[in-house]
């Protein structure tokens, strides 16, 4: 992680890790519940299988349709307005590092109903954890897209309200799966981001003592288990693998599986291709890397310039050093550079690593010139302490004009 990531800007996304704890911790006030709670309807859940299956694979219009008619049967309550904001969520999921989505205030608009909702029904009865569970997991969403996009103050407003849901109750008593999911979240990150960020210690201080282990085992519970949140279980599971517990072997079989369950999820594909490379499995990485070519190219939604970058390096890199095919891996690579410079990306290392083999293959097709230029760039874009940087001042020591 970056140590010059201010505190505010960890505090903004410290409610993202957590927000969902809030189901766990509710379930012991529920126990004398009497409203109907939809969450754990199975008729409901029976109904929404198709639509949540059609969001998570990007099939938009289709799930949005059914989310209509839950809402058509439901109209004062929170979750086909926080279904509907989910699904305006995932279509801004593959760009949602830059400033390219184009969901974001229809993702807000939901969010803000989904509170409206969940306040009322939490106004009438203190006790509605269903209620408090929309009512924190919207704030939360908000916070995190906000901290997202560099606007704190509206982060740390959202966040704390979101933490006020989470502070009302204990977790003496587990209902569901579904509320597992949020304990194991708060079980896993409590000590992640204690060990990651002392400045945020006085704040875990408020909060019970987490368990990264429990945590782990508790939402691979979840990902077999629950309904609603299973699908986001198991991309928080390949999240924290891949990327706070840098263990990609672990996270490439649930990238495969996702993957695989939702071909037209272009982020889970983006995943599958980033740990497959990495893990060595370039068969798997060239055949999902060029069905997310594909899907980019004949306009798919979700797939845009930054799965292209994923994509057409990777196959830049596979062309180049398994099928020794100069050719296509040129092709590949200057559309790496081209979505790297549409997504301002210039300083990430795929654009660095394309330009650097760029220059390798004008090097060896004797075109020394070009070879130079190449080079120049990735020596004027890396640091000194980089090994780029020091290759590409090598050669442009021994290749002089």
């Amino acid at each position: 992680m970056n140590g010059k990531i201010t505190l505010l800007k960890i505090y903004t996304r410290l409610p993202f890790f957590v927000v969902f704890f809030i189901l766990s911790m509710a379930a012991s006030k529920a126990q004398q519940q009497p409203a109907k709670i939809l969450l754990m309807d199975e008729n409901i859940q029976f109904e929404a299988t198709e639509a949540v299956n059609n969001m998570y694979n990007f099939k938009f219009e289709k799930a949005e349709h059914d989310f209509l008619v839950l809402k058509q049967k439901y109209p004062a309550h929170p979750m086909p307005y926080f279904l509907m904001g989910m699904s305006n969520w995932w279509k801004i999921m593959p760009t949602l590092d830059t400033d390219m989505e184009t969901f974001a205030d229809v993702f807000i608009s939901y969010m803000d109903s989904t509170i409206l909702y969940g306040e009322k029904l939490y106004d009438a009865d203190e006790k509605n954890f269903e209620a408090a569970f929309f009512l924190s997991a919207a704030y939360g969403l908000k916070a995190r897209y906000y901290g997202e996009k560099g606007k704190y103050g509206k982060a740390t407003i959202n966040g704390k309200n979101a933490l006020s849901y989470l502070q009302k109750y204990s977790n003496d008593n587990e209902l569901s799966p579904e509320f597992l999911f949020g304990k194991s979240l708060f079980n896993y990150y409590a000590v992640w981001i204690y060990d990651n960020y002392t400045l945020l210690r006085p704040i875990l201080a408020f909060f019970p003592k987490g368990n990264k282990e429990k945590g782990i085992k508790q939402l691979k519970e979840v990902s077999y288990n629950a309904f609603y949140t299973r699908t986001e279980a198991q991309y928080f599971l390949m999240r924290i693998y891949g990327i706070e517990e840098e263990k990609e072997e672990l996270a490439l079989p649930i990238a495969r599986y996702l993957a695989t369950t939702f071909p037209d999820n272009a982020y889970f594909q983006r995943c599958f291709a980033r740990y497959s490379f990495s893990q060595g499995q370039w068969g798997e990485t060239e055949k999902v890397a060029e069905d997310i070519m594909y899907k980019l190219n004949i306009g798919m939604p979700g797939y845009e310039a930054i799965s292209g970058r994923y994509a057409s390096f990777y196959l830049g890199r596979i062309n180049m050093y398994k099928h020794h095919d100069y050719a296509k891996a040129k092709e590949y690579y200057y559309k790496t550079v081209k979505f790297a410079q549409e997504t301002k990306a210039t300083k990430m290392n795929y654009f660095l690593y394309a330009l650097a083999d760029l220059g390798k293959i004008a090097d060896e097709e004797k075109e020394y010139d070009r070879a130079r230029q190449y080079y120049q760039l990735v020596y004027k874009g890396t640091e000194k302490k980089d090994a780029l940087n020091k290759d590409a001042k090598l050669y442009l020591s021994k290749k002089k004009s």
